[in-house]
């Protein structure tokens, strides 16, 4: 067997390799809590894709495959055992982590927020262009001049 050979079927199993675990990983993302009651597991799927996953960002923690949503998960299934309603659920939550992890927001502020922002930039940039076209406005000096003096200097 020649050298670039055992090299060709060393990467064809290193790829296999990865495969296999890529495909095993997907294996483990996928949540299999169940509850006998048909209402607490209607609860559980619902909050679970209510809460975004803090590491994923876009990505609701049922549908997450990191560890941290596997612990909100877990999280989420002890609350929906101990009987907790969805806004006690939510609220725990967002003690928890913050407003930022219902995927709809209760506060405006996290809508209204940029929108201002965004104002307050524009004003401070007509401001700025104002000031400067008033500066040139008054400017009388012959542009001329300005570059036969730096010529001089130099």
């Amino acid at each position: 067997m020649t050298r670039t050979s055992s090299r060709w079927r060393a990467l064809q199993w290193l790829a296999a390799l990865i495969a296999a675990l890529a495909v095993a990983s997907a294996a483990f993302a996928i949540d299999t809590t169940r509850f006998e009651d048909p209402e607490k597991q209607a609860q559980y799927q619902r909050m679970t894709h209510e809460l975004r996953c803090m590491q994923c960002l876009n990505t609701s923690i049922a549908d997450s495959q990191v560890d941290l949503a596997a612990d909100l998960r877990n999280e989420v299934r002890d609350l929906v055992e101990a009987g907790k309603t969805d806004e006690e659920i939510r609220q725990f939550m967002v003690d928890r982590y913050g407003e930022f992890i219902l995927f709809r927001p209760r506060s405006p502020w996290l809508y209204v927020t940029p929108v201002i922002f965004l104002i307050i930039g524009v004003l401070v940039a007509v401001r700025i262009i104002r000031q400067r076209s008033k500066l040139v406005a008054e400017d009388d000096s012959p542009v001329d001049d300005i570059a036969e003096e730096s010529a001089e200097r130099k």
